[in-house]
């Protein structure tokens, strides 16, 4: 890989103001094809999930996806964006290998969507609006694997594999207008936005935007231009960005990069550009198209779209709560700070939380679990939390366990340890482990006085008033029931044992 000098990103920002511009690529969830019939069904056999229509085969018909359709719309609504009365699709024709027909069947200058807005709030709790250009419909391509080469690009390789099964699933194109004046925080509010905008697709139900499953992709446009001057600089496009890190250091390693061209006197190229995750960098990819150069015209083959306007409303009312009002109200609810509520927005433990109070656990308890011992699991496992053979619900009752007092909170871990590890429901794994709180008072008493009695020297220095010693005989109390007591309780009888006033 060629190495590049960059500018630092300070003095980057003291001559440059950043210009971007993200469109973002979300698959929807449907069960099949944007125009045919075929299963969008993941990890089947390649080429199996495919017919004359996604095949381009001469003579097949495409019919639209009522639901593409109507996830379009929800998406559009989500967005502020005005919902087209009329739209319909054009064919982009380009070199696809990847597309049996070699045209993409898309929209281009009549989108379903368009002159929207998304609110973000960046990390110190600023809100910064992205303006909407459009969101339109269109299809995916294929999946090309190159084979030989040591990157896995087609430079390289020996030969390349093609599966169609990809191709035609429905996708919706969110595109910006040029975004100005986020300045040096451009980088952070690229991810803010991308983070913000995966939220709302999920809360909507139109996808999972799973960006590491290629479910939602961001290709970053910037651009630099001198402070105090209006026209764009020539851009850049770096391709499909898979996850929320990455959109930010692609934005700013970008922005690094067109100003040490300018700065030596060279010329940004209007280009494609390939995002490296091992170090944050990119290099070149192909020279950008115009919008001319790929010939759009009418999609001869399919009727124009026309949203009648009651159905549109019917869809506005039927909008979930968007995410950030929700983490808002959530915020209060909970009684959390800023920063608590994006530690838990980063985790991806918002639902997750939800559902575990929903199902009769107390919040600061689902919290606690979550955003502790479940998250060290999924760190230490490589795993998101909703990937954690935990549910909610036993979350909960775990959480129950604890409060009723037959589980302390050493307990409580161990019983999260045995479900994760497959070991059955909280109450299985409590009656397997045997390892329910001793509540026996009678037992207790007598652990109790086993520890006074082995440790004379510190039951002293209790009566003669150093009542700190007492965590000693506790200490030894619990390790005697092998932590299965409740602490605060064995503290109780040792003083009153000993005849010491807590």
């Amino acid at each position: 890989m060629t190495v590049i000098d960059l500018e630092s990103y300070e003095d980057a920002l003291a001559t440059y103001d950043p210009v971007m511009g993200l469109e973002v690529h979300v698959e929807l969830g449907t069960r099949t094809k944007m125009f045919c019939g075929c299963s969008t069904e993941l990890k089947q056999d390649a080429n199996s999930q495919t017919c004359p229509v996604c095949l381009g085969l001469p003579g097949a018909l495409p019919v639209v996806n009522e639901i593409g359709v109507e996830s379009a719309i929800k998406i559009g609504l989500a967005l502020n964006c005005e919902i087209a009365e009329w739209c319909r699709f054009a064919r982009k024709n380009y070199f696809y290998p990847d597309m049996p027909k070699n045209f993409q069947t898309s929209q281009y200058d009549e989108p379903i969507a368009f002159d929207g807005y998304l609110d973000v709030q960046l990390e110190d709790g600023e809100i910064f609006r992205v303006q909407i250009e459009r969101a339109h419909m269109e299809e995916d391509t294929g999946k090309s694997t190159h084979v030989g080469g040591a990157t896995g690009r087609i430079h390289g390789a020996s030969h390349s594999l093609l599966d169609y099964n990809r191709a035609g699933i429905p996708l919706i194109e969110i595109v910006t207008k040029p975004i100005e004046g986020a300045g040096a925080r451009a980088p952070e509010v690229a991810k803010a936005y991308v983070a913000e905008l995966r939220e709302l697709i999920k809360a909507l139900g139109v996808s999972e935007a799973r960006m590491e499953m290629g479910q939602m992709r961001c290709d970053v446009n910037l651009s630099l231009r001198p402070h105090g001057r209006e026209q764009f600089g020539t851009r850049s496009e770096t391709k499909n960005v898979n996850s929320l890190r990455s959109v930010e250091r692609a934005t700013r390693f970008e922005i690094q990069r067109h100003a040490a061209v300018l700065n030596s006197g060279g010329t940004i190229v209007q280009e494609t550009r390939h995002f490296h995750e091992e170090d944050g960098s990119t290099t070149a990819g192909r020279i950008k198209d115009n919008a001319e150069d790929y010939r759009y015209f009418p999609e001869p083959d399919l009727v124009p779209v026309a949203p009648a306007r009651d159905w549109v409303e019917e869809l506005r009312k039927g909008l979930p709560e968007l995410p950030r009002l929700r983490r808002k109200r959530l915020k209060e609810e909970w009684g959390v700070n800023e920063h608590d509520m994006q530690s838990i927005l980063n985790a991806g433990a918002v639902d997750l939380i939800v559902a575990t109070t929903d199902a009769g656990a107390p919040s600061d308890q689902a919290r606690k679990w979550w955003m502790g011992e479940l998250a060290r699991n999924a760190n230490e496992t490589g795993r998101s939390l909703d990937e954690l053979p935990v549910t909610p619900a036993q979350v909960a009752r775990v959480a129950e366990l604890v409060t009723s007092g037959d589980l302390n909170d050493k307990l409580a871990r161990q019983v999260l340890e045995g479900v994760l590890a497959g070991e059955g429901d909280p109450d299985t794994v409590v009656e397997k482990r045997g390892l329910k709180v001793v509540s026996d008072e009678g037992a207790l008493g007598t652990a109790v006085d086993e520890a006074i009695a082995a440790n004379a020297a510190i039951a002293d220095k209790i009566r003669g008033g150093k009542v700190a010693a007492a965590g000693a005989l506790v200490g030894a109390v619990m390790k005697a029931t092998r932590g299965q007591a409740d602490a605060a309780r064995v503290r109780e009888l040792i003083l009153e044992k000993l005849g010491v006033e807590g």
